[in-house]
């Protein structure tokens, strides 16, 4: 092709038709886009809110940017439809044609006429600064409007995703929020009394203040994806939502907790006033005991028995009275502990009663050895055996009079064993060496 003009080599009839293809194409595609965004359900939104924050500076832009948009696509469209007359005046195109629509379609040949007002807020093309009207090749144009086009639907669904996602999952966790507090105050979890009922209203003040955060600054809530292209590439952040919303769960597992307090709390009482009362039985059977052993056993050192504990009558008393004034935020925890002092408490009586009879348990694992080897002996036919019937006369005296020497009296068990082993011709049993276990595993 020799013939060249201002913008270069001019375009024959072939050249000429596919530009126009591919310019038509182009345009069919954009105008379905501008269409779809116009039609956008969040840019719908986004016109009627009151927003704050960087939405409202993104949406400035954005909406300027549209404006801008529609302008070029108009001006897109009416070079268009001047090339396609230019090309429909003949079919085969003149030189002068030709070169007039070479200069249309390759050259700069669009001017975009628009107010400050319009252009002021949309993104420039290549750092260039904004003018009044400007002038563009149909590619260039092209570019401008898809540049345009990605940033403002970006924005657009950006803002549309939060919208869509958390709003709702407020009004949801808040729902939950309510009907936990009526649960709450029924069982006396209620603000300023118990640190749940703090809580609750803490996660109300933060849900209300999120909810008109995200209504009126979504892009505030916005994570866009690293290396995404894509407009509205990215995903709502969640982290406070996600964060009141484990602080109600766990609101939720105190309450429960509570609640459990409240269905139990009669059947754990009656067991403690139970453990209670078996323990200052114990405890009155020991007092008993000691006064038995210190009048049935001589010199033996006998541990005093202390009276039952009254804390835990006072507490148990506070326990009811809670139960009765439905304060089962209170009864929770001191339950807890008194089930735990309760046993502790009727372990130690146990404990004590053991300690008390302990003399008394001796005495009589000594008067059982007594009369078995009583009974041995007189299975072998030394019942009558004169040595035998005075150790056994001098020990059953001592064991069974009061008070009892039980180191006197042990002394004279085993000397009846001995005089046992010696006639049923059995070893000898040691005398004073011999440790009290190893005397009694002998003479088991």
């Amino acid at each position: 092709m020799g013939v060249t003009g201002s913008t270069g080599p001019v375009m024959d009839r072939d050249e000429v038709d596919r530009a126009l293809a591919r310019l038509g194409a182009e345009h069919e595609a954009i105008e379905t886009s501008l269409l779809a965004l116009q039609d956008h359900a969040g840019r719908r939104l986004l016109e009627g809110a009151e927003l704050t924050g960087v939405t409202r500076d993104r949406w400035t832009s954005t909406e300027a940017s549209i404006t801008l948009l529609w302008t070029y696509f108009d001006a897109y469209t009416d070079a268009l439809r001047t090339a396609r007359d230019i090309r429909s005046r003949r079919r085969w195109s003149s030189r002068e044609d030709l070169v007039e629509l070479t200069e249309l379609l390759k050259g700069e040949s669009v001017t975009v006429a628009g107010s400050a007002t319009a252009t002021a807020n949309a993104p420039t093309l290549q750092g260039s600064p904004n003018r009044l009207s400007e002038r563009y090749s149909l590619g260039t144009l092209v570019d401008r409007m898809n540049e345009l086009y990605a940033t403002s639907l970006d924005m657009v669904v950006a803002a549309d995703a939060v919208w869509s996602a958390l709003p709702a999952r407020i009004d949801l966790l808040a729902a939950e929020l309510q009907r936990t507090r009526r649960l709450a105050h029924s069982v006396g979890v209620r603000p300023g009394e118990h640190p749940a009922g703090d809580d609750l209203e803490r996660i109300t003040r933060t849900l209300t203040r999120l909810r008109e955060q995200v209504v009126s600054d979504p892009l505030a809530f916005w994570q866009a994806a690293e290396r995404s292209s894509a407009p509205g590439g990215g995903r709502p952040d969640t982290t406070v939502y996600d964060r009141e919303a484990r602080a109600l769960e766990d609101v939720r597992r105190e309450i429960d907790a509570v609640l459990t307090v409240r269905q139990d709390a009669e059947k754990r009482i009656v067991r403690l006033r139970d453990i209670l009362s078996r323990a200052d039985r114990t405890l009155a059977e020991a007092r008993t005991a000691r006064g038995e052993v210190l009048a049935k056993i001589a010199a033996t050192e006998v541990p005093v028995v202390s009276g039952p504990p009254t804390v835990l009558q006072e507490q148990l008393a506070t326990a009811a009275e809670y139960r009765r004034q439905a304060q089962w935020h209170r009864l929770s925890p001191l339950l807890e502990s008194l089930e735990q002092k309760a046993e502790d408490e009727l372990l130690r009586a146990r404990e004590s009663l053991t300690a008390v009879t302990a003399p008394l348990a001796v005495r009589a694992e000594l008067r059982g050895r007594l009369d078995a080897y009583k009974a041995k002996i007189a299975r072998h036919g030394f019942a009558e055996d004169t040595l035998a019937m005075e150790r056994y006369e001098k020990a059953r005296r001592m064991l069974w009079s009061a008070p009892c020497d039980l180191r006197a009296a042990e002394q004279a068990v085993l000397r009846y064993q001995q005089a046992a082993a010696e006639l049923l011709g059995g070893p000898r049993i040691p005398d004073q060496d011999m440790s009290e276990d190893d005397r009694r595993g002998t003479g088991a």
